[in-house]
């Protein structure tokens, strides 16, 4: 056998001449083309594993000719190890039975001078069932957490229930047909809690199903008293620095959750309404006409605005114009926020149709009047529109001018609405008190953070810029609902001083005694608790704090701060990875990850997101229980490149459930020799083994990199393409057997171990102690550890 002529090769020189093994030095800095015989070489470029090779080539490569026999004899063929004939779901069932046995498999255990890597995950809202795309998502994380564990580092990575908020309060408030403030507080806080248990341990059950790697005895529940205080001491902390404030100013409001809420919780939907044009008369004659979406806001118009240069309009600046229905006299004022393209290019300034009416009412100085309430009815300042919900007053309108002559048309028109996040109904601007952290101030040095961090993919980092760029107020952190966590603030009954509580406890000052003996302001010692609550952001933005032990064990805390790793969804960067940074940046002036890994959404077979609404919502429960959780995890490893958006169907997952089978029948088949202590490698194992190689290098470089679809589609097509056809089909595998059983059983786990993070239980039937970084050498027992292989790797190894 011939060795390559441009560099001889370690392996197959000391084995011709009888000399000892080569030291794995040599062997690991040799180039695994190097390990081809110049005929295997040359065959190997022609034998791609894309496809598997020509007809005539897949002839070439079965000659014996090509591939001389060996002289030694080979194990007798048995009865297979493996006894099931075929994969079947149900076997996963005993995968996650002996992994119940173990309770301390996935524990959080660094070892001494292990690497520590954290990732802090989006822990899921209980607000109902997984649909198919959410578990396919948080697959994807597990994946991530398993390749790092392969890779030789002790990974932190807990499961955690985001159990505050809204979404659980609407549903207890559908359920028995009661809204929120007509509820005892403490019985409702009751019922929320009976609630959510019973959604969250659904969850819980799905995700161990699906072969998820969390540290479950970590669980972390963000109503729990523990964690609710943590996020009330993290406020307290930033209280003497002057961050937060207290005013009455318009914000967004939903008169369905009866709550301000933060742009963050905006979404903006198309959606039919109706342009009105409008006869405004003019004190000194003739009239201006003006068109509007929201007439029913009429009492509360106080200026007409037009742009400086719409030639239509320059000779009415300064003019007066009545307004109809209500009968008082306004002023036109010229400002460039006026668009001529929209309507009649006049526009009315009322409080508040939208933000340019904000910004209109700050910077003209005009009086408000609050026309809407915060239940969405209008109020007795709109006349006779008293009591009406928005929408019938605003057919009310229409009717009343119709029938004054003061309608000129009405125009059909799709429009950008601002709707509730959660709700889905759209918010109004109302003037509230409410309580605000400030943002705009740190813009800069936000950005700043956002360009520290490792994006990937990095085209990701644009989502969060924009975000921060877009912000136009501070964030109003205060929601008027109950199952959140509390503010903790009392005021002096006297002088109305709000004040605040050392930290360290769960404050609930609706209920509890004021911590004072008196009034550090008056002297006071009557106090009234604070009964408004967080915005459930509030409380997830410090999860890479809570997670890191911050406030409770300090030198953890400075070794595994910045977190690692977060991953998480596109659709949650400008809540989620914005609050984090905020908040890491206004308590340790840093930035919260060193890396950031945005995953794509999971959409059905027409590219829609999955919404009940439209009833394209898929359950994982049928595709588990027909094609197994491995089959969905592989499929989506392998269905999208990172940060892409996937399309999910049965026929796609049953694909990927094939590929599960041939896995299982190669692995089988193989089982069925008895493994020998000896074996002497031909040129046919000696070229596998440089493409399993490549493989495990390929595998490697791409986990370091976050990338899970190239390793799942290398590791498919090695099996598929290369291995099984051309390797096991071989006539000296079949015929001699004397490496080939050896190098055979190398080349099923090492896949198998690359493609672990996608196929935790296939990966268990196939356990040895290697990861991505061991090279395989063709030595007598067919494996090697690299020298970059911790000490480690075996404890490590039943573990990832």
């Amino acid at each position: 056998m011939r060795p390559c002529r441009w560099r001889p090769c370690p392996v197959a020189a000391q084995r011709r001449s009888g000399g000892p093994a080569p030291p794995p030095a040599a062997i690991e800095h040799h180039s695994s083309l190097d390990l081809y015989t110049s005929k295997w070489r040359y065959a190997a470029k022609r034998l791609r594993p894309c496809d598997g090779g020509s007809a005539k080539q897949r002839e070439l490569a079965r000659n014996k000719s090509f591939m001389a026999p060996s002289t030694v004899d080979g194990p007798s063929m048995g009865e297979p190890t493996l006894k099931e004939k075929a994969w079947e779901p149900s076997l996963e069932e005993g995968v996650l039975a002996a992994w119940k046995v173990d309770p301390d498999l996935y524990r959080f255990a660094p070892e001494r001078g292990q690497a520590v890597y954290v990732i802090d995950t989006p822990p899921p809202y209980p607000s109902g069932s997984w649909h198919v795309g959410a578990v396919m998502a948080y697959s994807m994380i597990d994946m991530i957490a398993r390749s790092q564990r392969m890779l030789g580092r002790a990974v932190l990575f807990p499961f955690g229930l985001d159990r505050n908020g809204i979404n659980i309060e609407r549903t207890v408030e559908k359920r028995t047909g009661k809204p929120l403030h007509r509820w005892d507080r403490e019985a409702f806080i009751a019922e929320c809690r009976k609630e959510i248990e019973a959604i969250g341990n659904g969850l819980l059950e799905l995700a161990i199903r699906v072969g998820m790697s969390a540290d479950f005895a970590r669980t972390y529940y963000t109503d729990s008293d523990e964690y609710r205080a943590f996020s009330q001491a993290i406020f307290l902390e930033l209280w003497p620095k002057g961050l937060f404030y207290r005013g009455e100013r318009p914000t967004f409001w939903c008169p369905v959750c009866e709550t301000p809420l933060a742009e963050a919780d905006i979404e903006y939907e198309e959606r039919a309404s109706s342009l009105v044009w409008m006869k405004f008369p003019l004190p000194t004659g003739g009239e201006i006409k003006i068109a509007t979406t929201r007439p029913e806001l009429l009492a509360a118009c106080r200026a007409v605005m037009v742009h400086p240069d719409d030639e239509r309009y320059r000779n009415l600046h300064g003019k007066k114009a009545r307004v109809p229905l209500y009968g008082h006299d306004v002023p036109i004022v010229p400002h460039p926020s006026a668009k001529p393209e929209f309507g009649s290019g006049a526009a009315m300034v009322c409080s508040y149709g939208d933000m340019v009416d904000l910004a209109m009412f700050r910077e003209l100085r005009l009086e408000p009047l609050k026309a809407i309430d915060e239940t969405g009815r209008m109020t007795e300042a709109a006349g006779f529109l008293k009591g009406l919900k928005v929408d019938a007053a605003r057919e009310k309108a229409i009717d009343e001018l119709r029938v004054r002559g003061a309608l000129d048309k009405v125009e059909p028109i799709q429009h950008q609405t601002p709707i509730c996040s959660r709700s889905l109904n759209p918010i109004e601007f109302i003037s509230s008190d409410a309580w605000y952290l400030k943002q705009l101030d740190f813009r800069e040095d936000l950005k700043r953070l956002a360009h520290e961090m490792e994006f990937r993919p990095t085209r990701h980092r644009q989502l969060l810029l924009d975000w921060m760029e877009s912000l136009t107020i501070d964030w109003p952190i205060s929601r008027r609902r109950f199952y959140h966590t509390e503010i903790p603030l009392w005021y002096c009954k006297k002088c109305g001083e709000a004040l605040a509580p050392p930290p360290g406890k769960y404050y609930r000052p609706w209920k509890d005694p004021a911590p004072f003996s008196k009034c550090p302001k008056c002297s006071s010692k009557e106090f009234v608790g604070e009964d408004r609550v967080f915005d459930t952001w509030m409380d997830s933005s410090v999860s890479n704090l809570f997670l890191t032990r911050y406030r409770s064990d300090p030198t953890f805390f400075k070794a595994n701060f910045p977190v690692s790793l977060r991953c998480q969804g596109r659709e949650i960067v400008r809540t989620w990875l914005y609050y984090t940074t905020l908040k890491s940046w206004l308590v340790k002036q840093s930035k919260p990850f060193h890396r950031v890994f945005i995953h794509g959404l999971g959409l059905d077979a027409r590219g829609r997101a999955m919404h009940r609404t439209l009833g394209n919502v898929i359950d994982p429960w049928p595709l588990i229980k027909k094609h197994g959780a491995d089959a969905m995890r592989i499929f989506v490893a392998s269905e999208t490149n990172p940060g892409d958006d996937f399309r999910i169907s049965e026929a796609k997952v049953g694909g990927a459930a094939k590929f599960v089978t041939k896995l299982w029948n190669v692995a089988r088949f193989i089982s069925s020799f008895e493994e020998p202590k000896e074996g002497k490698l031909l040129p046919t194992d000696e070229w596998i083994l440089a493409e399993l190689n490549r493989l495990i290098d390929v595998s490697r470089g791409a986990y370091e990199d976050l990338n899970l679809f190239l390793p799942s589609n290398r590791c498919r097509e090695f099996l598929w393409n290369l291995f099984a056809p051309h390797y096991v089909e071989s006539r000296p595998f079949r015929r001699t057997r004397s490496g080939g059983p050896c190098t055979a059983a190398a080349c099923i786990r090492r896949p198998s171990r690359c493609r672990e993070t996608e196929s935790p239980e296939r990966g268990r039937t196939s356990r040895t102690n290697s990861s991505p970084s061991t090279r395989t050498s063709g030595s007598e027992n067919g494996t090697r550890a690299s020298p970059s292989t911790s000490s480690s790797r075996a404890s490590q190894s039943r573990r990832t």
